[in-house]
């Protein structure tokens, strides 16, 4: 169940630099919309980045903001992946992964110095990103008759509805997708149409 009509997330991946006695620490922030993307963007760091002390990161992904994990990759217990993920939580963000890649400098920041430098480097590559707010979409099938071809295409208009696809060959049908705002009231109005057959493909 979702519980808001959009969420934010970031239009295009950023990357930040800080530095604390002697480390270097290489932030990278991505957006992502699945688990096999982030696996991706991990492995590619990893090539890039051979040498690099540790690879932290936090992702949270899904409109629900339900599904999230941290990672400390060898740093001391919740050091480095909680601070980022506070801060993906901290602007609300969803659908992102944040990597900090980090080059051991020689001195030991102890616990409390590690947790500001990962919360730092997570909140300036956030800070270079460009937020915005991406509104959730529900995508639809509606298969109809000829004769209702008028009406069927009236109600997607007046739902500000965007047709992905449509076929006219065996049978009438359109792939549509709407804003989830925008989706009771047209479920309401195809319902009146006993002409129509909508059915529900997936949420964007």
């Amino acid at each position: 169940m979702l519980f808001s009509d959009s969420y934010f997330t970031i239009k295009a991946p950023q990357q930040a630099l800080i530095k604390e006695r002697g480390s270097k620490f290489l932030t990278f922030i991505f957006p992502v919309s699945s688990e096999a993307e982030i696996k991706e963007h991990l492995g590619q760091l990893k090539k890039e980045h051979p040498t690099a002390n540790h690879h932290c990161y936090a992702w949270r992904l899904g409109a629900d903001k339900a599904a999230f994990r941290a990672n400390d990759d060898g740093e001391p217990n919740n050091t480095a992946g909680k601070p980022i993920l506070g801060q993906i939580q901290a602007k609300d963000l969803s659908n992102v992964l944040i990597v900090v890649v980090r080059y051991f400098g020689g001195t030991l920041l102890g616990v409390s110095g590690l947790i500001n430098a990962y919360k730092q480097a997570a909140a300036e590559v956030i800070a270079a990103a460009e937020i915005y707010e991406r509104f959730i979409l529900f995508e639809y099938k509606v298969d109809f008759n000829e004769e209702s071809i008028n009406l069927v295409m009236r109600i997607l208009k007046e739902n500000n509805a965007k047709i992905i696809s449509h076929s006219y060959e065996t049978n009438n049908s359109i792939i549509f997708q709407i804003k989830k705002q925008n989706s009771v009231k047209l479920e309401e109005d195809f319902t009146d149409l006993y002409t129509s057959k909508l059915s529900y493909l997936k949420t964007l």
